[in-house]
């Protein structure tokens, strides 16, 4: 198992292993981060070896290129890097300054982090109740892209939608990020990951809406996911997954994994239509 320094234990979002069916139908089933790693079925090894042939042609490219490079070989100029579409970047820009880290310390010497995202003037910030389940009810700080922290209250939490609404001194001046129109996201549009995966705060990636309404279980709970192979990894919990005009159009929650060894381009979403429903309720009961 490789040993994560500097960085901090990888916490959150939650990984869902695919196992299949009799008929060889994909089942999904949540597993801990730290839990044990589910068990490598056909499938499993089918993704392992194309992931080892995917490492072998990388490794081979990156050999070529040094071959390439000599003195002694010339060879075509390096290809540049595909240009980022200019609304991404504006997109990330906007974006960036509304994320939060949250750190949640609880008893025991539990703990949890993830990332939020301000969604009203009152320092509302919104972000997933794993994350404070986690932490077993600690207390809980939010870091902003300054570097300044803040005790945080928890205003309330849903579990079932695994969302929890958190606020902060109007003194933090967050800035809330716009939230996408219900209904109105679209599978292959471009969209943007922020949060603090691994504890590196203010972290973009890029990728698209692969597809809407997907059916995936997080714990005991099963929920309409908005998918997407935008890079999400722990800590990426709770953050704003946003399109190119910079609304959030889901809540990052979760990843599909092979033997829990992590991110495969395969992450999961709430949908903005049910994180704004919850958000309101929780925020009308409790100021």
């Amino acid at each position: 198992m490789a040993v994560q320094t500097g960085l901090g234990e990888p916490r959150g979002p939650w990984f869902i292993s695919p196992e299949l069916d009799s008929d060889g139908r994909a089942r999904w089933g949540g597993s801990d981060p730290d839990g044990g790693p589910a068990g490598r079925g056909p499938r499993g090894r089918v993704l392992a070896a194309l992931a080892v042939v995917a490492l072998s042609t990388a490794s081979g490219a990156v050999a070529g290129g040094i071959v390439a490079g000599r003195d002694d070989a010339p060879g075509p100029a390096a290809a540049s890097a595909a240009p980022v579409p200019a609304e991404l970047v504006t997109a990330a820009g906007k974006t960036v300054p509304g994320v939060v880290s949250v750190l949640v310390g609880g008893a025991g010497g539990a703990s949890a982090s993830g990332s939020g995202f301000a969604v009203d003037d009152q320092q509302h910030i919104i972000t997933n109740d794993h994350i404070l389940a986690k932490g077993r009810g600690g207390s809980v700080t939010v870091e902003l892209p300054d570097g300044r922290r803040f005790a945080a209250e928890v205003v309330g939490r849903e579990p079932r939608s695994d969302l929890a609404v958190l606020r902060v001194p109007p003194s933090a001046g967050l800035a809330a990020l716009p939230l996408a129109k219900p209904g109105s996201t679209r599978v292959g549009e471009p969209v943007l990951a922020v949060g603090s995966p691994l504890g590196l705060s203010g972290t973009v990636t890029a990728g698209i809406v692969s597809a809407l309404d997907r059916q995936v279980r997080l714990g005991d709970n099963r929920h309409t996911a908005v998918q997407t192979d935008a890079s999400i990894n722990p800590g990426n919990s709770g953050g704003p997954l946003v399109n190119a005009r910079g609304e959030v159009v889901g809540v990052n929650t979760a990843i599909a994994t092979i033997d829990g060894n992590g991110s495969i381009g395969i992450g999961f979403a709430i949908p903005i239509e049910q994180v704004q429903q919850t958000a309101d309720t929780i925020i009308g009961k409790g100021g």
